[in-house]
């Protein structure tokens, strides 16, 4: 089963914009080259979306086809990214939005 985004929800991506600086101090950062390379090579994860946030940061999902792994990365102007969120059993949601039109 092949597994993308779509889109994700506003307030995912307004708290991960949120919680960037904070992130940026820990231990959980690294240069982006080095971060992507060992989501590759370790879970085998490739970056599925991506959405830029407040003061040019950049936020992304990268998951795995074939483990359903995901895990969400916001990455400073500087180049710095930090891991945000991860998880297991990413799937696509290719929802319709809501219909707003109503007679009431």
């Amino acid at each position: 089963m092949k597994y993308s985004i779509y889109a994700l929800p506003l307030a995912l991506a307004a708290v991960t914009m949120a919680a960037a600086p904070a992130a940026a101090q820990s231990r959980n950062c690294a240069p982006r080259e080095a971060v992507v390379k060992r989501l590759a090579e370790k879970y085998g994860e490739s970056r599925q979306s991506i959405g830029m946030g407040q003061q040019g940061m950049v936020m992304e999902t990268f998951a795995s086809d074939e483990t359903g792994s995901w895990t969400i990365t916001v990455t400073t102007p500087n180049g710095m990214t930090c891991l945000v969120a991860s998880g297991q059993s990413y799937e696509v949601l290719a929802e319709a939005p809501p219909n707003t039109d109503s007679d009431a």
